[in-house]
Formats: C-alpha cells, structure tokens, sequence
C-alpha cells in the first residue's frame, strides 16, 4: 500500500486533499466552537430573565468573544494551571444536577440506557427520527476538544480523564435533563438552565461562562497549532508563530490567524443570533473532522503501525459506519447553516491547495534548472571568480545540487565569499529535531573550493527563534564537521593499512606527491588508486564525501603517512590541515556572514492552461505578497541581508 502511493500521483492528489478538507474543518471548528460556547452560555442570562432580548444577548456574546480573542497573544501559561480545577470543578457540578433531577423527576430514566430504545425510536419516528441524529452530535461535540490536546498531555492521561470523569458526568447530566423532560415538555429549548434550582442558578451561569471560554481556548490554541504545522509542510502560507510558553512546545500564537478567527467568530455569531443554526453548521464541521480522521488513521494502522490489513479494514468498517449514519444525518442542516464549514472549508482549500500547488511548481522549477557540481568543480578552486573574505549563507529549497540562485548571481556579479555554505531548511514529517541532530554537513570539492552544503533539519512543531543563534551553531557545526572529517580519513588509513603487504606498503611510498590535496585526502586517493577503486583521471569531489551529521565521536588513535609508512599514534585534536581549515573559518567568520536569498517572483509560462496562469500570477502571487518574507520566518538579520532577484517561469 505504502509503494502503490508512492508511486501513483492520483493516490497522492487524492490524499492531499482529504488532509487539506479535514484540516480546514478543523480551522472551520475553531470559528464555530467559540460561537456556539459563549452564546450557549449567554442564553442563560436569557432564561434567568424573560424580558431580555435577543440582541442583547448577542452583543454581550461578541464582548466576551472580543475579549476571549483580544488575549490570546499574551497565552495561558501563568494562568492554565487553574484550567483543571475549573473543568474539575465544572464536570462535577454537571454530575450532581444530573443526579438532582433523576431523583426528583424521574428514577426510572436509566432504562433510556437500554441499546433497544433507539431501535424504539425510529420505529416510532420514521425519517424524521433519523434527522434528529443531527442534534445528538451536539452531545458528543465539545469533548473531542480534548483530543485537540494531544500535544499538551499524554495518550494515557486522557484516556483515564475521559472514562472516569468527563464521560459518565455527562451521561448523568443528560439522564438528568431526560428526566426533567419527563414532567416539563416545554423547556425542550433549553433544559439545561431550566431545570437549575433557583440557588446555584448563578453560580452555575457564571461557571458555564467560564468553561465555556476555556474549551473555546482549546480548539484556539489547536487551530494554531494545525496551521502552523501545515505551514512547516508547504501547505499553508508563511505566518508568524509566536510561543506563549517556555515549557510546552505546543502552546503557540499566531497573530494573523487569531484576528481572521475573531472577525469570523463575531460574524457568524452576529450572523445566525441562533444557538440551532450555529449547532447545525458545528455537528457538520465535527462529524466531517471525525470521519477523516477515520480515514487517515486506517492508513497509520497499516503503514505506521504495521499492523495485518484487515485489522485496519474492521476498525474502518466499524467507525466509519457509525460516523456515516451521523453525517447523512447532519447533511440534512446543510440549508439550516450547515452550509457555513462547507464554505469555510471552501475558502481556506483553496488557499491551501494554491500555496502546495505554486510551492511545488517552483520547487520543479529549481530542481529542473540546477547547476551540477561538476561544472561548478571545473571552475577551479576560485570559481574563476574574486574571492572576497567572509562567509556567504545561501539558501535554497535544493538538498542536492547547486540552486540556479547561485549561477544567477555569479553570472551578475563574478565575486563571492572566500567560504560559501549552502543552506536547506527542511522540515521534517516528525514532531521535533533534537539540535544535537539539526545540521547536517558535506563538503562540496575540496578543501581548496571552501565549499559546503549544509541541512537545517526541523520538525513541525520546531519553530525558529531568535535566540537561536542559528548563526553561531551552523558554523560551529562546519568546524565539527572538518574535525570529524580528518578523524574519519584517517582511521579508514589505518583500517585499510592493517592488511597490507610489505609490498604494498614500499608501493604506496614510492607514488608521487601531489601537493593540491591535504595529507589525509591524499593519503585516501594513494590507496584507492593502488587497489584500483579509482583511475588516475579522477579526483576526490562531492561523490566521494560523506554525511556527518554534527555529534560528538571519539576516536582514540588515528594515523599519519610519513615516507611510505603508516605511524599510529595518540590523538587529541586534529591533523595541522583540519586546525588550518579551522583558523580559516574563524578569519572568514570574524570577517563577517552574509545571508543570501532568492527574491524570486513565480510566473505561468505563455503556453500555460488558463487556469495555471490564474492560480499561479494571481492567486499565489497575492498569497505571497501578504504572506511574511522568507528572512522574517528565519530570523534572518536584515543588516546581513543580501536578496538575489529572479523570475521563475512555471
């Protein structure tokens, strides 16, 4: 399964855009949720006072949703901890009004536990009983919030929190609703606060009130969280990511995101005025979230997982089954506000879709125009251009290769940094890159050349900062790399040395110098020449170098060639080559780092279909023109900042 969607472009088109579709309904989520909370908890100052009207209680709804957004940028770490005791406090209180009432209403109301009385039910209400599993979502939205947490909290912690508290305080409520509704038919519109004793009617308002901004806080900060991921992906524009907490990694803002939500959370609110219609559109965006998720984990169970296929085809068989009655019931509201995640979904699709779309069209477009490494090693070691003291960052979207940024800006201007590194930021589909692990190095020709390729590895919830010093750590990774460089040499010297011939040995010291190479390169080239792994036309070049990635080894001898033998002897530090290419290092970099960026502007080709001419020059193009610039997201200094202008034709 895994080949077969590798391997076909469908499969893969298919899949992109049911993660984009369940994406945007959870963004589409994260407007509703706030909506439905805050005004359900709103509605009971109306229950509490008969003369209240209805806009009024819509105006205090959009104050507090004003307020709820308004505090976002300043986060809920110093504040978060009351979260608990507050839900704690809530589920209990929800427990024993439940209790309340089944005693005082009607004991008999756990027989509606009885699987049997939904076969009742639709034998007694036909079609229209079945239309009614539209408003039982709403029962079950609301704690899914909870799962929207999974980078807050353990697997284990909620499964416990979820059956010991969360699920039987709310089967204990709605029996106590049920029975409320036994004795009082007409307070099916808000049984909830109609069946409060006048004493703690309140206490509890202002409690709802308050749980209510909390679970909209949850799926605020999880909508932030997706989007941020999604943009580390390539499937969402460039935005700011701000962390509001020093201990938990998932705890981010994002400025633009958080007012987008807001004006879309204070119109549908102002909009609908309405707790049934906001319900429909919410059970629609839940149920839709609910059977993609299905969907994809089908997929973890088989490729991730490993686990046997019709393991996988049974947990498909059983959930998607169940969430299909659900959705062919709430797609019934689709006219009663349902249609508003559709159109939510609709928007923010697109916008998704055109960012992978224009992303990976300019990534092809690099990949189609690179410069090998061969014509840039035939240059010579200077390139055949002036090498200007310091160090040159270039970045680039290429892990193998030479960017047509570089060619384009040697061919403008023939001058470059006496040491250029090219630079990959690559995010990774894990979580989080240890930074013992972050950079990976190469060398690219020889030491002559000064030339290096470096990838910046990040995972998707890894986020640049400016306290980084992204700049420091790169080239303290380079000077790692050529320390562990001249260890590896010349302990494979030694590994090769140990079997041979005295023969061999008087053969190796009677080749020739050649004085172009370092000693422990040389001294590699003599021995793959006398085993005849390499002709005397080839040179040691980018081929023949190895990853490092940048940590710690510990090699306790290495070995030296002087006149025909190999002496080993004690290391501590590195070969008199590898402490030159380092105080080279250190000269360029105290000489200055400039960062070199592509500016480039994406265009359809002439011959190009009318809708690549569309999504292209105009839909991403105005989704890059607002997006923030490339350096903003890398923290990139703007003193040091050199852009590279290009035209890439799609």
């Amino acid at each position: 399964m895994q080949r077969k969607l590798e391997n076909s472009i469908t499969a893969q088109k298919v899949l992109l855009a049911i993660v984009i579709f369940g994406t945007c309904m959870v963004i589409g989520d994260g407007i509703l949720t706030p909506s439905i909370s805050v005004l359900s908890a709103v509605v009971g100052i109306k229950a509490a006072s008969s003369n209240l009207d209805t806009n009024l209680v819509t105006v205090i709804s959009c104050l507090i949703l004003v307020i709820l957004f308004s505090l976002q940028r300043f986060g809920t770490d110093r504040i978060s901890f009351l979260f608990a005791p507050i839900f704690l406090t809530w589920f209990l209180s929800l427990a024993l009004i439940g209790c309340y009432n089944i005693i005082k209403w009607e004991k008999s109301i756990f027989l509606a536990l009885n699987p049997l009385e939904i076969v009742y039910f639709f034998r007694r209400n036909g079609r229209q009983g079945w239309e009614h599993l539209g408003g039982i979502v709403l029962c079950m939205t609301g704690t899914e919030a909870m799962f929207a947490d999974l980078g807050h909290f353990s697997f284990r912690s909620i499964q416990i929190a979820f059956t010991s508290l969360v699920y039987p305080c709310l089967i204990l409520t709605y029996l106590g609703q049920s029975a409320y509704l036994v004795e009082h038919m007409e307070h099916v519109n808000d049984p909830f606060y109609a069946s409060l004793p006048r004493r703690i009617y309140w206490p509890i308002f202002v409690l709802a009130t308050i749980s209510a901004m909390i679970a909209s806080q949850a799926i605020i900060t999880a909508t932030f969280s997706i989007v941020k991921q999604s943009a580390a992906l390539g499937c969402f524009p460039r935005v700011k990511v701000v962390h509001t907490s020093n201990n938990i990694v998932g705890q981010v803002y994002i400025p633009e995101i958080n007012w987008i939500l807001m004006v879309l959370c204070l119109s549908v609110t102002a909009g609908f005025r309405d707790t049934d219609e906001i319900g429909n559109a919410y059970g629609i965006a839940v149920v839709m979230v609910m059977i993609v998720t299905t969907l994809l984990m089908t997929l973890v169970i088989v490729i991730i997982w490993r686990k046997h296929f019709l393991l996988a085809l049974l947990f498909l068989i059983v959930f998607a089954s169940i969430e299909g009655v659900y959705i062919s019931a709430v797609l019934f509201k689709t006219t009663q506000g349902g249609w508003v995640p559709l159109v939510i979904a609709a928007v923010f699709g697109t916008v998704m879709y055109t960012w992978h779309y224009g992303t990976s069209k300019r990534y092809e477009y690099e990949m189609q125009h690179k410069v090998s490494v061969g014509w840039l090693l035939g240059l010579g070691p200077s390139l055949g251009l002036v090498r200007v003291p310091g160090i040159g960052l270039m970045y680039t979207d290429l892990a193998h290769g030479v960017p047509p940024l570089f060619s384009h800006f040697i061919t403008n201007l023939p001058a470059i940094h006496s040491t250029v590194v090219f630079v990959c930021v690559k995010y990774l589909p894990v979580n989080t890159v240890p930074q013992a692990e972050r950079f990976l190095v190469r060398r690219i020709g020889t030491r002559a050349y000064s030339m290096y390729r470096c990838a910046a590895r990040y995972g998707y919830k890894d986020i640049h900062k400016k306290d980084d010093d992204f700049e420091q750590l790169l080239i303290r990774s380079l000077i790692k790399f050529v320390e562990i460089e001249s260890k590896r040499e010349t302990s494979d010297l030694e590994s090769m040395a140990a079997s041979w011939t005295p023969e061999e040995q008087q053969s190796v010291a009677s080749l020739p110098a050649m004085p172009t190479e370092s000693s422990n390169r040389l001294n590699l080239l003599r021995l793959l020449r006398l085993h005849g792994l390499m002709g005397e036309g080839n040179s040691i070049d980018e081929g023949c170098c190895t990853e490092y990635p940048v940590s710690d080894i510990n090699l306790a001898t290495t070995s030296t060639y002087q006149e025909g033998s190999i002496q080993t002897q004690s290391v501590n530090g590195t070969s008199s080559d590898s402490q030159d290419e380092v105080a080279f290092l250190n000269s360029c970099k105290e000489s200055g780092v400039v960062y070199i960026l592509g500016n480039n502007v994406v265009k359809a080709r002439k011959d190009a279909s009318l809708f690549k001419k569309v999504v292209i020059n105009y839909i991403y193009t105005f989704l890059r023109r607002i997006s923030r610039d490339s350096h903003v997201v890398l923290n990139i200094p703007h003193e040091c900042l050199l852009h590279v202008g290009m035209v890439y034709y799609v």
